[in-house]
């Protein structure tokens, strides 16, 4: 079993969780059923620290679809986060990212709002990304009831979701109609090639794995290639125009090269973007404030970005 580079580089928690991993002998989501790999999932958010309370909470079903409102306090015209779960187009729900939409909802006195998008295998392209568009379509109509500034929405979401959000803007973007005021990307998957340096560094021994992540592409795009712009949004062609970007990507993570080569075709195309590394941490780490000062860090860097 070869040594884990880098170990000592890693956040103390974070690199406990690592070493477990590597004594466990990598464990791969390859030879775990969906049902498994969901529910490893979910078994996570007890890294997340603590819940915060909040003014209100409540679900919203509408055109088939859940929508679950944060509301830091009794107010009207607060600025809107729309987000949308990681877990690699095939896990994760409205639980596995209870913590951090209390958090973002309570340090950005903003109305959070959590989509949960139909998932791959039962459900495959275009569906998670017809259910982003749909969700934003439906939250800039009702948002003014709901206690939301329509005029004051972004959107954002991790891995996966980082990954629904720029297709929806830049879905919004050809349709011509109206733009979120800005976005956030935190370790958006960018490349269903798997191809980039970093998925050859740390693609092995940092939990997310490159298994994870590739495996998740396939359930959910079968065979659609892979430089498909709604498959491997890296290759879009035609960033002009796309809101403030903001970006947060992990030291250790298979997706950190494919991040910030967007993150400079944004700059090229004259986006106002930002780009943000955290270091000592690996893929996930958003969820992981019960254990990760980073973790903490990045939920108040976005909620910072939201109430600007």
């Amino acid at each position: 079993m070869h040594k884990v580079e880098h170990l000592d580089h890693l956040e103390k928690g974070i690199r406990q969780l690592v070493e477990e991993f590597v004594e466990a002998g990598r464990p791969s989501v390859l030879h775990q059923s969906i049902q498994e790999r969901r529910a490893g999932y979910l078994s996570t958010v007890a890294l997340a620290g603590d819940k915060v309370e909040l003014y209100s909470i409540r679900d919203v079903t509408m055109d088939n679809m859940t929508l679950r409102i944060y509301q830091s306090v009794d107010q009207s015209d607060l600025p809107v986060l729309i987000y949308y779960h990681g877990g690699c187009f095939v896990s994760g729900d409205l639980e596995t990212h209870d913590q951090q939409m209390r958090q973002l909802a309570y340090e950005g006195k903003a109305l959070v709002i959590a989509v949960h998008y139909r998932l791959a295998p039962e459900y495959t392209y275009p569906t998670a990304h017809d259910d982003a568009l749909r969700a934003v379509q439906i939250v800039r109509e009702h948002v003014t009831a709901w206690g939301g500034d329509r005029n004051r929405i972004t959107i954002a979401g991790d891995s996966a979701g980082g990954h629904l959000a720029l297709v929806t803007c830049l879905r919004l973007k050809e349709q011509g109609d109206w733009l979120p005021q800005r976005q956030i990307l935190i370790y958006p998957m960018l490349d269903a090639s798997g191809t980039s340096t970093t998925y050859a560094q740390y693609g092995n021994d940092y939990i997310v794995t490159r298994d994870v992540l590739i495996s998740g592409y396939e359930a959910y795009f079968g065979d659609l290639p892979l430089d498909h712009p709604e498959v491997s949004p890296l290759y879009a062609e035609d960033l002009t125009g796309l809101p403030e970007t903001y970006m947060l990507t992990a030291e250790f993570d298979p997706l950190l090269f494919e991040n910030e080569a967007f993150y400079r075709k944004l700059l090229l195309a004259d986006v106002n973007a930002h780009c943000r590394r955290y270091l000592g941490v690996n893929h996930g780490f958003f969820q992981m404030a019960g254990i990760s000062i980073a973790a903490r860090q990045s939920l108040h860097d976005v909620a910072t970005m939201i109430y600007r």
